[in-house]
C-alpha cells in the first residue's frame, strides 16, 4: 500500500475516531449520580478549558514526532530533557497499573449484569469473607488469566472489543431515543424536576458533594471522561490535508463529544429521579450505569401500558445488554492494555533503565516484564480489597485513584508544551498555537486545571469527610509512582556515568 493511500483520514472518518476513542458511556450515568444535572456545567468547562486546547497540543506533537518509536517519551524527551521525559512516562504507565486494578476489580458488575440482570457482586458472603475480599480474589484471577493469554500473543480478543465499541454505540442510540419516548409518554414531564432554574444545574442532589471543596473536586471526573486524546495525535499523517482538516476534526470532535455528554445527563433525568433510585445504599459507581439503563426499560414498557412484571422483566434485559456491551468493552481494552503502555515504556525509553529480563519478548511481547506487572497489580488489588471497606466504598474509592492517576501524566505533556513550540530544529509541518505566548498560555490554562482539580480531588476525601485513607491512596499513588520513576533513572545515570 503505497504511503498516499494511507493517507484518506476524511473529516468524517477522522471525528468518528477521535469520538471512539475518547467519549466513554459510563461517565454520563456515574456524573448523574454524583452531580445531577450539575455535571453539566463542569463537563462543558472541562471541554473548554482542558480537553479543546490539549487536543491541539497532542495533534502538533502527533504532527512533528510522526516516525518516533518511543511515543510520549520522545515528545518530552526531545522537548524539555530525558529525565523529566521518563517521570511523565512513568506516571503515564503506571496510571494504567491504578486502572487495571479498578477494572479488574470492577468488570465482574457487568459481568453479573450480563448474566443476571442485576448486579449481585455486592452480596458474596461465602465463607465468611465479604463481598470486596472476594472481588479482590476474583480480580487477582482475572489479572493471571489475561496475562496468561497475552505473553501467548493471542490478538482474537479485537474481535470482541469491536462488537463491544458497537454494542456501546447503540446503547448512546436507546439513551437518546428511548428518553425522548419517555418525555413524550410523560407529556414532557420530568422524573428528576427542574425546579429552581439555573440552581439546578449548579448544585447536586447528592449529600456527598454540597460543599464548594467536593463540587470542584468532580471537574476531576469532567477531565478523565475528555482522557484518551493523546492518541489521536498519531492520526495527523493519516489525514488527508492535515493542516486544514485536523484542527476542524478535533474542534467538531470536541464540541460533539462535550454537547453529547451534557445531552446525555440531561436525558437521564428524563426517567431517573435522583432521591428515588440512586439515593439507595446499594448505588455506587460502579453499578449505576446499569441501574440507570434498567429504570430506562422498565420506565418506557409502564410507559407503553405494560404490566410491572413485564415492565421490570424488560428493564433487567436491558441491564443485560448494557452489562454485555461493557463486559466486552472492558475486556477487549483489558486484553491491549495490559501489555501495550507497559511495551511503549520499555521500548520507547532508554534501555540500560531496565534490567536486561524486562527487555527480553516472546511471541513479540515482553512476557518477563508482563509477569512481574501482574505480580505489583495483584499486590495492588490485595491491599485495597482487603482493607476492611464495603464495596460501594471500594468501588468508589477506586474510581478516585484512576482518575488522579490517569490525569497527572497529561500536566507532564502541557508542561512541556511550550518548550516544544521554542525548539526551533524540530520540524512542526503545522501549527495550531501560531505563536509562542498562545502556546504558553494555554499551557498554563491546562495544567492548572488539571493540577487544581486533582489537588481538590485529593483533599476532599479528606477535609470535607474525614476519610484520610482515601487521601492517601489517591494522592499517596502518584507521589510513589514519580519517586520510584526518579530512582530507577537515578540508577540508569549512575550506571552510564561509570
Amino acid at each position: 500500500m503505497s504511503q498516499d493511500s494511507t493517507k484518506q483520514l476524511t473529516l468524517f472518518s477522522l471525528v468518528l475516531m477521535i469520538f471512539t476513542s475518547v467519549y466513554g458511556f459510563a461517565n454520563m450515568p456515574r456524573a448523574f449520580f454524583l452531580m445531577g444535572y450539575g455535571a453539566i456545567p463542569w463537563y462543558l468547562v472541562g471541554a473548554l478549558l482542558f480537553f479543546l486546547p490539549y487536543a491541539f497540543m497532542m495533534a502538533e506533537y502527533g504532527a512533528a514526532y510522526k516516525h518516533e518509536k518511543g511515543g510520549i517519551y520522545s515528545w518530552m524527551a526531545s522537548s524539555v530533557g530525558p529525565k523529566y521525559a521518563f517521570i511523565g512516562t512513568f506516571m503515564w504507565y503506571a496510571s494504567y497499573l491504578v486502572w487495571q486494578v479498578n477494572v479488574s476489580t470492577t468488570i465482574w458488575v457487568p459481568l453479573s449484569n450480563a448474566i443476571f440482570g442485576r448486579d449481585l457482586t455486592q452480596t458474596m458472603t461465602y465463607f465468611g469473607m465479604s463481598p470486596t475480599k472476594w472481588l479482590g480474589i476474583l480480580a487477582a484471577l482475572w489479572v493471571l488469566l489475561v496475562t496468561f493469554v497475552s505473553t501467548k500473543g493471542l490478538d482474537k480478543i479485537k474481535q470482541i472489543t469491536s462488537v463491544g465499541g458497537l454494542a456501546i454505540m447503540l446503547l448512546n442510540v436507546v439513551l437518546l431515543v428511548g428518553g425522548l419516548i419517555v418525555l413524550a409518554l410523560h407529556g414532557g414531564q420530568f422524573a428528576q424536576p427542574i425546579n429552581d432554574g439555573l440552581r439546578t444545574f449548579a448544585v447536586s442532589p447528592n449529600p456527598a458533594y454540597q460543599s464548594p471543596l467536593s463540587i470542584i473536586s468532580f471537574l476531576t471526573y469532567a477531565i478523565f471522561a475528555y482522557g484518551g486524546i493523546e492518541a489521536v495525535g498519531g492520526l495527523v499523517d493519516q489525514t488527508k490535508n492535515a493542516e486544514k482538516t485536523f484542527p476542524v476534526g478535533v474542534t467538531i470532535s470536541a464540541i460533539v463529544i462535550s454537547v453529547g455528554y451534557s445531552l446525555g445527563i440531561f436525558l437521564m433525568g428524563i426517567f431517573i429521579n435522583w432521591e428515588a433510585i440512586l439515593s439507595l445504599p446499594a448505588v455506587n459507581t460502579a453499578n449505576v450505569t446499569y441501574i440507570v439503563m434498567q429504570n430506562l426499560g422498565y420506565t418506557l414498557a409502564i410507559g407503553f401500558g405494560l404490566a410491572e412484571a413485564t415492565s421490570l422483566a424488560i428493564g433487567m434485559w436491558v441491564a443485560r445488554l448494557v452489562g454485555l456491551s461493557m463486559f466486552l468493552a472492558l475486556t477487549g481494552a483489558f486484553f491491549t492494555l495490559i501489555y501495550s503502555p507497559l511495551k511503549q515504556l520499555i521500548e520507547g525509553t532508554p534501555a540500560g533503565i531496565w534490567p536486561k529480563r524486562f527487555t527480553e519478548t516472546k511471541n513479540n511481547m515482553p512476557a518477563y516484564a508482563m509477569r512481574f506487572q501482574a505480580t505489583l497489580v495483584i499486590i495492588l488489588i490485595l491491599v485495597v480489597s482487603f482493607g476492611g471497606d464495603n464495596a460501594s466504598a471500594l468501588f468508589n474509592k477506586l474510581v478516585t485513584m484512576t482518575n488522579v492517576a490517569m490525569t497527572i501524566p497529561y500536566m507532564f505533556l502541557a508542561i512541556a508544551f511550550p518548550f516544544f513550540k521554542k525548539k526551533e530544529h524540530i520540524v512542526k509541518p503545522f501549527a495550531i498555537y501560531k505563536s509562542y505566548g498562545v502556546s504558553l498560555v494555554a499551557s498554563i490554562i491546562v495544567t492548572i486545571t488539571i493540577g487544581f482539580a486533582n489537588i481538590f480531588s485529593i483533599i476532599e476525601p479528606g477535609l470535607a469527610k474525614g476519610y484520610w485513607i482515601d487521601t492517601l491512596f489517591a494522592g499517596g499513588g502518584p507521589v510513589i509512582f514519580a519517586i520510584v520513576a526518579l530512582l530507577l533513572y537515578h540508577n540508569y545515570e549512575s550506571k552510564q556515568n561509570s
